[in-house]
């Protein structure tokens, strides 16, 4: 079986757009988990990810004490054989790969946000880093972005990137 899912990050709503943006809505009913990397802003927000469908997210630096009661600061969960992590900060560019792996030495995939920069790496240990950027706020970015990809039989599959235009 294969397991798709949509990874976003620093949606930032209602501070960097009024709403989910509508190509976020369209990818989130053609998967079957929703993976959010923190900074959700409002708890309407996690409300409304959560009535497009299941939902592993963490909270953000942005995020208040309601989302950290709901939300925790590391998510983890195995998903068709892939060991998953999702947590909002890993810290600076630099050296992040061997902190990552020292972090979480018993992960396969890392999901995290906070920079608004879409990454893709894997540390020496063989940890894959991936951060969806942000479908809302491009800071220094050329677009706003977010990830999809497929886990099936312990592997991550069809890893895409897509760029997403605001309403």
């Amino acid at each position: 079986m294969a397991i798709r899912l949509l990874l976003v990050a620093d949606t930032h709503v209602p501070k960097r757009a009024r709403t989910i943006p509508d190509a976020v809505r369209r990818a989130a009913s053609e998967v079957d988990l929703i993976v959010h990397a923190g900074d959700w802003v409002t708890e309407a927000v996690l409300d409304e990810f959560l009535a497009l469908g299941p939902v592993l997210g963490v909270w953000g630096n942005n995020d208040g004490a309601d989302l950290r009661a709901r939300l925790p600061e590391i998510a983890r969960a195995e998903i068709e054989g892939v060991r998953v992590a999702v947590v909002h900060e890993t810290g600076a560019a630099t050296g992040r790969e061997r902190r990552m792996d020292a972090a979480f030495p018993d992960t396969d995939l890392l999901v995290f946000g906070h920079s608004h920069i879409p990454w893709d790496t894997t540390t020496p240990a063989g940890l894959r880093l991936l951060n969806p950027g942000s479908p809302t706020d491009r800071r220094r970015q050329p677009r706003c972005t977010m990830m999809t990809l497929t886990l099936a039989e312990g592997t991550i599959r069809d890893l895409a990137l897509h760029e997403v235009v605001r309403d």
